[in-house]
């Protein structure tokens, strides 16, 4: 029961947050949204029935991770928070190691990200 109720408290917790980050950049939506599905699948079949049928899960994880159907005007847009989030970094860090390894993050999120979400189905 102590288990169940915890499970609950944290899944509401990170479905908060994942809402909260789709207005605030930062904080990345999806991971906290299968983190919430994790939590209230194991906890209450309710609550994981009432949470894969909101919108937002329907939008950032139905559809972009299990579907894989995401807009090119979308693509570019998680791309363009990407780059702004690594950018940050690359400009408050005087190291061209940090530097570099940010360019090659990002490069990997254009390359794989369009490879994943573009490839044919």
């Amino acid at each position: 029961m102590l288990k169940k109720s915890l499970f609950i408290f944290l899944g509401g917790l990170s479905f908060v947050l994942g809402t909260v980050g789709i207005f605030i950049p930062i904080l990345p939506t999806v991971p906290f949204y299968l983190l919430t599905a994790y939590l209230w699948l194991n906890s209450s079949d309710r609550l994981y029935n009432f949470f894969t049928q909101t919108r937002y899960y329907q939008t950032y994880v139905q559809k972009m991770l299990i579907e894989k159907k995401v807009s090119k005007k979308g693509l570019i847009k998680m791309l363009t928070m990407v780059f702004i989030i690594l950018f940050i970094p690359f400009i408050l860090f005087d190291s061209l190691h940090v530097r570099i390894i940010l360019a090659i993050v990002f490069f990997a999120h254009v390359i794989f990200g369009g490879y994943y979400f573009l490839k044919k189905r």
